[in-house]
C-alpha cells in the first residue's frame, strides 16, 4: 500500500497492545460493531487501524456507565490474513501489521465504531542492516525464533529478515516483556537503528545477550 492509498476515514480497532509493522495479531471477534468492521474489510479488502487504548475498554459492556476512551497518537494497520468462524457469532482473526499512520480528527460513529479521519501513513523503515554492533541481537532473535517455531501455536510471520535492523527491532519489541507506554514509544521512533539500539540496551540490562 502507497502513502496515496490510506483509506480515508479509516475504521479502528482499540486495543491495550501495541501492533508493530510486519508482526502478527490474533484476534477472537465477537461484539457486533467488530464483526461488522471484519465483515466491512473482507468485503473491500481494505485493512483497519489498530489504536493502543490509553483509558476506556476493549468490550463494551451493556448497561455500563459511560467511559472516556483515549488512544495513543498513532496506530499500525492490520491486514487480514485469515478469518475462521470459531462458533456462531464468534470469529477467529489473524492479522498482519503494516504502515504506521496518524490522523487528523476521531470519530466515535453511532454503531459504537471509531473511525480516524485525515489519515496518513508514515513512510516504512528505510533498509539499515544491523551491522556488528547489533550482531548478539540479531543471534539471539534467531535463537528465540528456532525455539518459537517448534511450537505448534506460534505464529511467526512468514517472512523473516534478520539482515534488516527495523525488522529486528520490531520483533524484539513484540517478545519483550516492556511496558504498553514503551512499545508504543518504540514503535513510533522513525530511525530503526535507534529503536535497536535501545532493544540492544535492556537486553543486555537484562543479560539477555
Amino acid at each position: 500500500m502507497t502513502l496515496a492509498q490510506a483509506p480515508d476515514p479509516l475504521a479502528l480497532f482499540p486495543l491495550r497492545t501495541v501492533l508493530f509493522p510486519g508482526g502478527r495479531l490474533p484476534l477472537k471477534v465477537f461484539e457486533a460493531r467488530y464483526l461488522d468492521l471484519v465483515s466491512s474489510c473482507m468485503r473491500e479488502q481494505q485493512p483497519f487501524g489498530v489504536v493502543c487504548l490509553l483509558q476506556g475498554g476493549e468490550v463494551r459492556r451493556p448497561g455500563g456507565a459511560a467511559v472516556t476512551t483515549r488512544f495513543e497518537p498513532m496506530g499500525v494497520l492490520a491486514h487480514l490474513v485469515e478469518v475462521d468462524a470459531m462458533s456462531p457469532g464468534v470469529l477467529k482473526v489473524r492479522c498482519a501489521g503494516g504502515a504506521r499512520f496518524q490522523w487528523t480528527t476521531l470519530q466515535e460513529n453511532r454503531d459504537g465504531l471509531w473511525q480516524a479521519n485525515g489519515v496518513t501513513l508514515l513512510p516504512d523503515d528505510p533498509p539499515e542492516p544491523p551491522g556488528e554492533r547489533f550482531a548478539d541481537a540479531v543471534q539471539a532473535l534467531q535463537r528465540a525464533y528456532a525455539a518459537l517455531a517448534q511450537r505448534p501455536e506460534a505464529d511467526l510471520p512468514e517472512e523473516q529478515h534478520f539482515d534488516d535492523a527495523g525488522w529486528v527491532a520490531n520483533r524484539w519489541c513484540e517478545l519483550l516483556p516492556v511496558p504498553l507506554a514503551a512499545r508504543q514509544q518504540l514503535m513510533a521512533l522513525t530511525d530503526p537503528l535507534q529503536r535497536l539500539g535501545l532493544v540492544d540496551e535492556f537486553l543486555r540490562s537484562k543479560q539477555l545477550i
